[in-house]
């Protein structure tokens, strides 16, 4: 792989500390201070509002100006978000921490282009192991957000949660330098435009292949959230379990989102990624019967692992199939299409999950999920029948 390719692995490592960071102590700080409990969930969904408002602007100002100085913009909002975060521990603002959140989905917005950067610094072939490689810098995020935000989340603390923030913003610098020092524009595969700026976005969609592409990165992200989101207080506040195992269940769910990286790359060329996502929804099928099954630690944690192996499999799946739907002349308009859908969809999921909670409890939030996985089913089935056609046989030989 190209240095492009490390130095993007290194970078997300710890850009993307910001997601685990906030899912951990984003409900529970909230819960702290927000004016009523229906509200503890809105910092973690909010964060993902931020990264919906900033993915048109991130990729327009990619293709106009070029990713790297954008990556590094992305960095500095990470940093401005634990800053945010920072003063609003130490004044008890909740309206200050959900800025705080909303600044820190705009940085993730542009960490979310990683994998785009790193498919397009390598030849075709190789892009679904690039974004793989890529997505594995989360697996030292999932360690490390948590832990930076545990470190001031002690009783005896004077400001909850104010040095956890003070953490993130160090967490941040170092990927500024590293993207600053490590990573070459020059380095990345220039491949040929299409003049006109390729077809009509209209087009482009009518495509199943697109729609399926999105609807497994969508879907896969949105349930995801949806169950992630609230399993902090549905473990504290619901089921009795403490703080530490808290922690645990959301670093190993994490971990497990990111460690079949290490393999799902090579699975989209040997296995197929149509048999990737039907594993990815069977993952999901399982979290929900374990899920629904009971609410011991036990529980909660098989049920988070296979929702995490569940989401690469579908992520992965859907993020290399795009580059099949559009031409280079392309790639920033459908990639913008395509993120604003899928943390659009993260971010009503994000904003919902306590609400639901708190109206259906943990065993009726999980079962909100299934109608979600069969939309994907059949979108899936529609783009295998249309890949099938006597016609879309003649277009794959031309």
């Amino acid at each position: 792989m190209p240095m492009n390719v490390w130095v993007l692995v290194a970078a997300q490592a710890l850009a993307m500390c910001t997601a685990p960071f906030i899912v951990f102590i984003g409900s529970i700080q909230g819960r702290m201070l927000a004016p009523a409990a229906e509200y503890a969930t809105l910092p973690v969904g909010l964060v993902v509002v931020g990264t919906v408002l900033a993915i048109k602007p991130a990729t327009w100002l990619m293709e106009r100006f070029g990713r790297k100085r954008v990556m590094l913009l992305g960095a500095t909002m990470g940093m401005l978000a634990g800053l945010l975060g920072a003063l609003a521990s130490w004044l008890g603002l909740f309206s200050l921490l959900c800025l705080a959140t909303v600044v820190g989905g705009t940085g993730l917005a542009v960490v979310h282009q990683y994998r785009f950067a790193a498919m397009e610094s390598v030849p075709p072939g190789l892009a679904g192991s690039a974004a793989a490689r890529v997505l594995l810098g989360g697996l030292v995020a999932a360690w490390l957000g948590p832990e930076v935000a545990a470190i001031g989340s002690g009783s005896a603390e004077q400001y909850p949660f104010l040095i956890s923030w003070v953490g993130l913003t160090v967490v941040q610098s170092a990927a500024l330098l590293i993207l600053g020092a490590g990573y070459r524009a020059k380095g990345e595969l220039v491949r040929e435009t299409h003049p006109g700026g390729g077809r009509p976005l209209r087009e482009i969609l009518s495509n199943p292949l697109v729609w399926a592409s999105i609807s497994a990165a969508a879907i896969g992200y949105a349930v995801m959230s949806f169950i992630m989101t609230a399993t902090p207080l549905s473990m504290t506040e619901m089921a009795g379990h403490n703080l530490n195992d808290a922690k645990r269940v959301i670093q190993l769910h994490i971990m497990a989102m990111y460690f079949p990286s290490l393999i799902s790359g090579w699975l989209t060329r040997v296995v197929s990624i149509p048999l990737m996502m039907a594993a990815g929804l069977l993952a999901y099928l399982g979290c929900i019967v374990l899920a629904a099954g009971g609410i011991s630690f036990h529980h909660y944690l098989g049920a988070l692992l296979l929702l995490g192996v569940g989401w690469n499999f579908l992520f992965v799946g859907g993020t290399t199939l795009l580059p099949r739907g559009y031409q280079d002349a392309e790639r920033f308009r459908v990639q913008g299409l395509n993120d604003i859908m899928v943390f659009g969809s993260q971010a009503t999921a994000a904003l919902s999950a306590g609400a639901i909670l708190s109206w259906l409890g943990w065993g009726g939030l999980v079962m909100v999920a299934l109608p979600f996985l069969i939309l994907h089913g059949i979108l899936m089935t529609l783009w295998l029948i249309r890949e099938r056609t006597p016609e879309a046989a003649v277009n794959g030989r031309n």
